[in-house]
């Protein structure tokens, strides 16, 4: 997705226009990392890919808005899509306003062993397994690098709760991955 500035300018200029050619390029050179994207929040595909549609539909809608001056064209239609999809599950799911104790956050440690022998389908999977709240604030938190504020704000729920879901996600992968770990060796 290395496009020159000229290039991006050319490709935003021919969707604000309506141009097929150009929205077509456009939706070619993101689909791949943007299906990516909504799969890491939501658990089906066809979820996913809706999310997709529904994000791309945003994206030409307000193309007029993006200033190629101020920033990448790939992050602000990664953002969309994490919006879009993030609207997505809230239709599946609801968060719980309960606040969690900040005491409840403590680290958990994933020995550097298991890490090692992962591959990336395994990760994938362990993740798509969490609860559906806790996998979107751990997507939110350690793979797009949102503080806690902001998916409180975005989320809607307190900081302390995103805390809470993030200790739980790392919680569950770290057991998920030990127990992925003891089986490959029992093989």
């Amino acid at each position: 997705m290395d496009l020159s500035k000229k290039q991006v300018t050319t490709l935003v200029k021919g969707c604000i226009g309506n141009e097929r050619p150009a929205q077509e390029n456009l939706y070619k050179l993101f689909y791949a990392p943007m299906l990516r994207i909504c799969y890491r929040y939501l658990k089906s595909n066809d979820l996913a890919q809706g999310a997709l549609n529904d994000g791309f539909l945003k994206v030409f809608q307000n193309i007029k808005n993006f200033d190629t001056e101020k920033g990448e064209l790939a992050a602000w239609v990664s953002t969309i899509m994490i919006r879009t999809a993030i609207d997505h599950n809230r239709k599946e799911f609801k968060f719980s306003a309960e606040d969690f104790d900040d005491q409840d956050t403590d680290e958990y440690f994933i020995d550097p062993q298991v890490l090692g022998k992962l591959y990336a389908e395994d990760l994938l999977r362990n993740i798509q397994s969490l609860p559906d709240a806790t996998r979107v604030i751990f997507n939110l938190s350690v793979i797009d690098g949102y503080s806690h504020k902001e998916i409180g704000e975005q989320l809607q729920i307190g900081v302390s709760t995103s805390r809470w879901h993030l200790s739980e996600a790392k919680k569950k992968l770290r057991e998920l991955l030990q127990t992925d770990n003891t089986k490959r060796h029992e093989r």
